[in-house]
């Protein structure tokens, strides 16, 4: 019998892993880092926690979780701040804030999904310029603009707009 319960339990674990959202996931995260006495990802986890909450605040929602796709937009918002932030504490010659935006950049980016690298991206772009042809420079933005939408989430804006760049010229 104690066999049967262990099985029975450890696919409830199963079941319940599988249908965690990525919001569930982080605030299950603040504990083992307040387990662990890690100070960095609690404090960055929790700012996140915080985000979320609000999010569910401004949209008037009665869910107790936010849904992946809202926390990824977030944590995307997140991550674009910490690297700014970093480019700025650089350029002001705070090195130890940047050190501390660096930290948490590297938390945050953990829950991003994996990004195209630049070759993938270079195929894709390649074979949309040979299908439309090689955009002028007044229609580049809306050539970046129409791969970001096919490219939804896959891939950096900023390597999409690099590559697009280099191939046009």
């Amino acid at each position: 019998i104690s066999i049967m319960i262990r099985i029975f339990i450890c696919d409830i674990i199963q079941y319940m892993t599988q249908n965690i959202t990525l919001h569930e996931k982080i605030k299950g995260q603040i504990i083992e880092a307040m387990r662990a006495k890690d100070a960095m990802t609690l404090e960055t986890l929790r700012g996140l926690t915080s985000l979320f909450s609000y999010e569910l605040i401004s949209k008037k929602s009665s869910e107790q979780f936010i849904d992946d796709e809202s926390a990824l937009t977030l944590i995307k918002r997140s991550v674009k701040q910490r690297k700014d932030s970093i480019e700025q504490f650089e350029k002001g010659g705070r090195s130890d804030l940047a050190k501390k935006e660096k930290e948490e950049l590297a938390i945050l980016e953990k829950y991003l999904p994996e990004t195209m690298s630049k070759d993938d991206i270079k195929k894709i772009v390649t074979a949309k310029i040979e299908k439309e042809g090689k955009p002028d420079s007044k229609k580049l933005g809306g050539f970046i603009g129409g791969l970001m939408k096919e490219l939804k989430g896959k891939a950096d804006g900023a390597h999409v707009k690099e590559v697009v760049e280099e191939l046009v010229k």
